[in-house]
């Protein structure tokens, strides 16, 4: 908490270079390029950080193979070059994973095509990835037994990547990376409003916890406000070439499906793709495609339904998937680039509209807008504004590629020799567990360092803080103090995903959890678990009314 109410003192009165309004993964790679570049960056949300769109991603960092289908090739390439920087830039948090998709005759293509397609795809990809191959039933069924391949007819298997903790905390790591470069941050700050006169933006900002209202200044607003863009730039009065429309998407999280680490892929009875993918010792099943007005969007009885159908249809489970099985759901709205023509695009294949993302810039307010997007693409994107705001005078540093990535290898090295020497990994019996040193460093890269001194000088620290998470006592202890925790939520569903993999039972009544408030919010623990179980009710009255 002292984190933010500094960064907030530094907002009130603040003058910067660039405002970005915004803290999904388009907001935050914005804050790490230009912080890392130089510039003077204040960065706000008015929740949390990844809060929105950003945490309800599959968690997948793929090129779009479905895309092919399109024929968007360039699209297909830039993504897939994407990922691969990706892959290379974050060795402990992104992974290859096989893709295993089983076509039955719900497919729109015969296994012979889609093998072919998978081999184009290998190329565009500049052969980075393992090699795909073709796959009969018979075979699907040895390798997958859990597939269903009665009306199978042949199959795919073919590389792309997942992250291997969560969305929501690998878009914090680029607002710390931000911070650590001299950006001031801050998440439940409202924008209220801005006007630019005498050449800077003045913006009113509202603090969220506190009700304080204070104001800034900035050279240039970075309007990454994802499905909000279209609001905040018709209050500004700019007229922009593109504007954002929604598709809605779910994902149900239910005990673990397979054993095996691999994404399967099934074309539902609308012909969409959906697929089972691997979290921990859990399977989340998604996504939908559903056209909403709205960018707030609920799961609802109709979706739970259709997900179970079309899964219980594909696979052989000991027991049909039930709504009991839920552990959790994730819902969020995809924001899609259309051209800001006028036409409603009601004519258009939804399911045609791709994930690309466009950025413009209106020289005369100096604002740049960022239209859609997705995980994979985040380090495009963030170059891009970058050279937008070279192109509106703001001078910067050359680009050394500093500002993303995990640390050298030669850190790493010293990390595991210390974690060795105090046989880190001897403090956990769990079973079907990673290595505790594997997890520290993937999440925390150099700070894990000082969580090794930690656990030296107090083994306690080395324990577990809550019964069925995975998430150790000097993890919380750190996080209180670097990671801008505001609300319970904000650890539990976004620097963790203890309440994405842990029903939600077995989290409320943790002897832990009061624990994890007390370390958090110190004196106004119980205010925040209030907070909490208050927002949990809401919420379940919401979920109700959607049945």
């Amino acid at each position: 908490m002292e984190l933010r109410e500094t960064n907030i003192d530094k907002l009130d009165d603040g003058h910067f270079d660039v405002l970005i309004v915004g803290g999904g993964i388009n907001g935050a790679v914005s804050a790490a390029v230009l912080a890392g570049r130089g510039a003077r960056v204040a960065i706000v949300d008015r929740g949390d950080w990844a809060g929105f769109t950003s945490q309800e991603s599959s968690n997948l960092v793929w090129g779009g193979f479905k895309y092919l289908e399109n024929y968007e090739l360039l699209l297909v390439r830039k993504l897939c070059v994407s990922r691969n920087r990706l892959l290379k830039a974050y060795p402990a948090n992104i992974e290859q994973i096989p893709f295993l998709a089983s076509l039955d005759e719900s497919s729109p293509f015969p296994p012979a095509l889609a093998a072919l397609g998978t081999v184009g795809y290998w190329g565009i990809g500049s052969f980075r990835t393992k090699a795909p191959r073709a796959l009969r039933a018979a075979k699907i069924k040895r390798v997958e037994p859990v597939v269903n391949t009665a009306t199978v007819r042949g199959g795919i298997e073919y590389y792309d990547a997942i992250l291997t903790d969560n969305d929501a905390r690998f878009v914090f790591s680029f607002v710390r990376s931000a911070m650590d470069a001299g950006a001031v941050a801050a998440n439940y700050v409202e924008l209220v409003s801005a006007e630019r006169r005498d050449g800077r933006w003045h913006a009113a900002l509202r603090d969220g916890e506190t009700g304080r209202e204070f104001t800034t200044t900035a050279r240039m607003i970075v309007n990454a406000a994802g499905p909000f863009i279209d609001g905040l730039n018709n209050e500004w009065n700019l007229r922009t070439e593109h504007r954002i429309v929604y598709s809605k998407g779910i994902h149900l999280v239910v005990p673990r499906l397979t054993k095996n680490h691999r994404v399967l892929a099934f074309f539902d009875d609308t012909q969409r793709l959906f697929y089972v993918i691997p979290m921990g010792k859990r399977s989340v099943i998604g996504t939908t495609d559903t056209r909403v007005s709205d960018p707030v969007s609920h799961v609802t009885d109709e979706d739970r339904t259709f997900l179970l159908e079309q899964i219980n249809a594909r696979l052989e489970l000991a027991q049909p998937l039930t709504e009991d099985d839920i552990i959790a759901e994730r819902c969020g709205v995809r924001p899609l680039v259309v051209s800001n023509d006028g036409d409603d695009q009601t004519d258009v294949d939804w399911t045609s509209l791709s994930r690309k993302h466009e950025i413009e810039v209106d020289r005369a307010k100096s604002v740049i807008s960022i239209f859609g997007g997705k995980l994979t693409d985040c380090l495009n994107v963030g170059e891009e504004v970058a050279e937008a705001a070279e192109h509106l005078g703001l001078p910067l540093i050359p680009d050394e590629g500093d500002w993303f990535g995990e640390p050298p290898e030669a850190t790493r090295k010293e990390f595991f020799r210390q974690a060795r020497l105090m046989n880190l990994d001897d403090l956990r019996d769990k079973p079907d567990v990673e290595p505790l040193s594997t997890r520290l460093w993937r999440r925390y890269g150099r700070r894990a360092f000082a969580m090794l001194e930690a656990i030296r000088e107090d083994p306690r620290m080395g324990e577990d803080i809550m019964d069925s998470a995975d998430y150790l006592r000097v993890e919380l202890e750190r996080a209180a103090h670097t990671e801008m925790i505001t609300r319970l939520e904000d650890f539990l569903r976004r620097r963790s995903k203890i309440s994405l993999v842990v029903d939600e039972t077995d989290v409320d009544q943790s002897e832990g959890l009061r624990e994890v408030a007390e370390i958090l919010f110190d004196d106004q623990a119980e205010a925040k678990l209030e907070e909490y179980f208050s927002t949990r009710a809401r919420e379940s009255q919401v979920s109700d009314a959607t049945k």
